[in-house]
């Protein structure tokens, strides 16, 4: 069976690490996948290291694994390499002590879904997804301490956060390798909604000079030309 986690043991202790996405292959159709990572969570006592490398993925496999970490009895100290985006910031949330490499980012943003069907279907889903993002807010505000509605305005903008950025909005302890943490050098914070509408504004305005019409042509057909290609 495929997993999208891997356990090494050492004299260091237990390391956990999720590199890829979450429940790449399936979480829920495969009723063994989380009985067998919480087996392995718990097969052994100790602290543990959490590497975290994921763009996300099923965000109810996420849940469950965040459950199972913040139950988990010893320490949990989640090491974000590269990117915990998505459903796998949420994981992230689960660590006693959050820390990101100076080179790594974070991003939230609104739970999604594809589904067809009627307009009740479609109302249903809608429905579904608010609670969802709820659920994920509790996750977020539990580890930053930020009101609800600055949470749910970030999460609307998919928001990214550099280490630093992560750090001053409480959804991380430290930075990796920085010596002095009160001494980090600025951060970076943007949105997608942000930069797309900053593009658009940098974008110049289309200037068309309609040429004159051809021998032949009627103004009326050089206009119906125009349009189909707008």
């Amino acid at each position: 069976m495929r997993k999208f986690w891997n356990w090494v043991k050492n004299e260091a202790g237990r390391t956990l690490y999720f590199d890829g996405y979450i429940a790449q292959d399936s979480w829920f159709e495969d009723d063994i996948t989380p009985k067998k990572f919480k087996a392995e969570l718990n097969s052994s006592a100790g602290d543990i290291a959490v590497w975290l490398n994921s763009p996300g993925g099923d965000v109810f496999a996420a849940s469950q694994i965040y459950t199972m970490l913040r139950e988990y009895d010893g320490k949990v100290t989640v090491k974000i390499d590269g990117l915990a985006a998505s459903a796998a910031s949420v994981i992230a949330m689960a660590g006693d002590e959050i820390i990101l490499s100076p080179v790594a980012m974070m991003m939230i943003h609104n739970p999604a879904t594809a589904i067809f069907g009627e307009a009740a279907d479609l109302q249903t889903a809608i429905k579904m997804l608010g609670e969802v993002k709820e659920s994920l807010v509790n996750a977020y505000e539990q580890r930053t301490g930020l009101p609800r509605s600055k949470i749910s305005a970030m999460m609307d903008a998919e928001t990214w956060f550099s280490a630093q950025k992560a750090v001053e909005f409480g959804f991380a302890d430290k930075i990796l390798y920085a010596p002095d943490q009160t001494e980090t050098a600025e951060g970076f914070l943007f949105d997608r909604l942000t930069i797309t509408n900053a593009l658009i504004r940098k974008m110049p305005t289309a200037k068309f000079e309609p040429a004159a019409p051809e021998p032949g042509k009627s103004h009326q057909e050089l206009m119906t030309r125009l349009q189909l290609l707008h």
